[in-house]
């Protein structure tokens, strides 16, 4: 009789044993060793958050799509030289984040010039009617958008992976390679700015900006609670979760 606890199998059970899936690291591991799926399994894990982060920091679908593209080809051929000493995710996100934050630097050192007035694309150029005037909440996304867009990269990826992604203060230091008090530093001098750039979405004016008075993040990712509000009302951070 098999005692408490025991891994017998009923008899006539033929059905293979349950194995625990594999762990990140090992899926990497065996990726390093010539296994051809593996890769691919850590990136199904993990493809819809890098994917999430890449398009919020860019604002730009295409943008994020190249930039991510980057980063896993940079990863795939990067990871024999992983050495172990922050999680896989965390060295994915970094790497995911710095080709993000490389691609906005060249861009702001070589802008492009914008078209005309009106003109938005060849095909758009050549007549028919007018688009229809966007919604409010559709220009409130725009403003943010073009407000996050308007931070220094810096406190702009430490915004998007705390207030956005809801990242630990201390996860987001170590994607980002810098102290915890360096992200809460860039986070308090984003919201800052971004309370400026946002002010005249406020619904109560006798609600605080975030930043006056505001309460410091901490480890454990504690959110303003208040402050700006989008057209409809919503906290800041839902608002820019939902309008992103």
């Amino acid at each position: 009789m098999a005692t408490s606890g025991s891994t017998e199998r009923p008899v006539g059970d033929d059905s293979p044993p349950a194995t625990e899936p594999a762990s990140d690291l090992n899926l990497l591991r065996a990726h390093v060793a010539g296994d051809r799926d593996a890769f691919a399994e850590l990136l199904h894990r993990h493809q819809d958050r890098l994917w999430a982060v890449a398009l919020r920091t860019l604002g730009d679908r295409e943008e994020a799509a190249d930039a991510l593209q980057d980063a896993l080809l940079s990863a795939h051929r990067a990871a024999g030289r992983f050495r172990g000493d922050s999680a896989v995710t965390t060295w994915l996100h970094r790497i995911v984040v710095n080709a993000c934050l490389d691609r906005i630097r060249r861009r702001q050192a070589h802008p492009t010039v914008p078209l005309p007035d009106g003109v938005h694309d060849v095909a758009g150029a050549t007549g028919g009617a007018e688009p229809a005037a966007p919604a409010p909440d559709h220009d409130t996304a725009l403003v943010v958008r073009e407000a996050l867009a308007a931070l220094p990269v810096e406190q702009r990826a430490a915004l998007i992976l705390v207030d956005v992604q809801g990242y630990p203060v201390a996860e987001v230091a170590r994607i980002l390679d810098v102290a915890e008090g360096t992200v809460k530093s860039r986070c308090a001098r984003g919201r800052a700015r971004l309370a400026a750039a946002l002010g005249h979405l406020r619904t109560a004016p006798e609600q605080p900006f975030p930043g006056e008075g505001m309460p410091s993040v901490t480890g454990r990712n504690q959110q303003p609670r208040g402050g700006v509000r989008s057209v409809s009302g919503r906290p800041r951070r839902e608002a820019i979760q939902e309008e992103l």
